[in-house]
């Protein structure tokens, strides 16, 4: 029997997507969606309607599902065995109701960003620190439940070039340059939205350059009485620029290690690179999580991007670079494996790790 789930933020462009991908899930059934009270009361179809942003078409089995409102908590915790969130709040409002939310029993898998750095919430990418899930039993004790809890995803831009780093961490990479090229759809448009993107670049993304900088090393970090700490390395430097594509987020890495793998060494790293996903067999798992092109021109985001269902990271361009010790480009789907998509796979190694069932 599948797990009925909820989507907190259900019309905004991630929460479409989670629509989408969730859509005949073998493990989870979406049963209800909240959002602003705008909405409320509404069926789905009529909440976005003219606001349907994805090419695929609006499942069916969501149409009738009438929006609740976001804001009774209680409410929208009741009916659902856990929470998918992707509201669009301050950070002081969606803590608190993701707090509340886990409070009420419900187990809650964030897109958002106010609970990255809550020290006994687990942010994971389920290929590189499935570990830290082991600190959702301190959490529990700190909200007072026995059911509810949260667990977060990262910033959708780190997940284009961490994945790639992570299968090398054994040659100890110490410093790390990144420069991202960002998707318009990562600040939830598209060209209709925002058409002065067209023909444009911004080289501004407010907060996002502290996040890639930052989030890896929580990522790399540890559990140490009972809360999250971060690595020290490596040391890391961003540029996070808005370019004018739909999807996809590509960065341009720098690295040196403190044992400089040969090249075929890396190649090899990247091409058995596996995780718990994989090797639970997990339904949105990617056979091949990080593939390396061996095409002077690619990876290009509109051809690959779409790599493994969207759930792949695809990298490309390999050479030993002046000033580090090499240089590569990556590219990962922003809305699905840096957004929606990293959250369902997270929600599917809580369940299959037990986190998560029938209340």
């Amino acid at each position: 029997m599948r797990l009925k789930a909820g989507i907190v933020g259900g019309t905004g462009m991630v929460g479409q997507r989670f629509v989408s991908l969730l859509e005949n899930h073998p493990w989870f059934e979406v049963t209800a969606i909240a959002a602003s009270a705008a909405s409320a009361g509404k069926s789905y179809a009529e909440a976005v309607d003219g606001r349907w942003k994805l090419a695929s078409a609006m499942p069916e089995c969501v149409k009738r599902i009438i929006v609740q409102d976001a804001a009774k908590v209680d409410e929208v915790a009741s009916g659902v065995d856990m929470i998918f969130c992707a509201v669009d709040l301050n950070k002081d409002e969606t803590r608190a109701l993701e707090e509340r939310s886990a409070r009420a029993a419900t187990p809650v898998v964030s897109n958002n960003s106010a609970h990255r750095w809550t020290p006994d919430v687990p942010m994971i990418i389920p290929e590189v620190n499935p570990g830290h899930l082991g600190v959702i039993e301190y959490q529990k004790k700190r909200l007072g439940t026995k059911r509810g809890f949260i667990a977060v995803k990262p910033n959708c831009s780190i997940q284009s070039y961490v994945p790639a780093l992570h299968a090398l961490i054994e040659y100890r990479p110490v410093s790390v340059t990144a420069c991202t090229y960002q998707a318009i759809s990562g600040a939830g448009k598209t060209f209709k939205d925002w058409p002065e993107m067209v023909d444009n670049i911004i080289p501004y993304i407010g907060g996002e350059e502290e996040k890639s900088e930052q989030e890896p090393l929580r990522i790399w970090g540890g559990i140490a009485d009972g809360v999250i700490v971060k690595a020290a390395k490596p040391c890391i430097t961003t540029q996070c620029i808005r370019v004018p594509v739909t999807d996809g987020h590509m960065a341009a890495v720098f690295v040196t290690f403190e044992r400089k793998p040969s090249k075929e060494e890396i190649l090899e790293c990247w091409r058995s690179f596996r995780g718990q996903p994989q090797e639970l067999g997990l339904p949105s798992a990617p056979k091949q999580f990080v593939r390396y092109f061996e095409e002077a021109d690619r990876p290009q985001t509109k051809l690959d991007r779409d790599l493994e269902s969207g759930m792949g990271v695809a990298v490309g361009r390999l050479r030993e670079d002046a000033l580090h010790d090499y240089k590569f480009v990556s590219l990962s789907h922003n809305t699905v494996r840096g957004a929606a998509g990293g959250a369902v796979l997270i929600a599917e190694l809580l369940k299959a790790m037990g986190y998560i069932g029938k209340k």
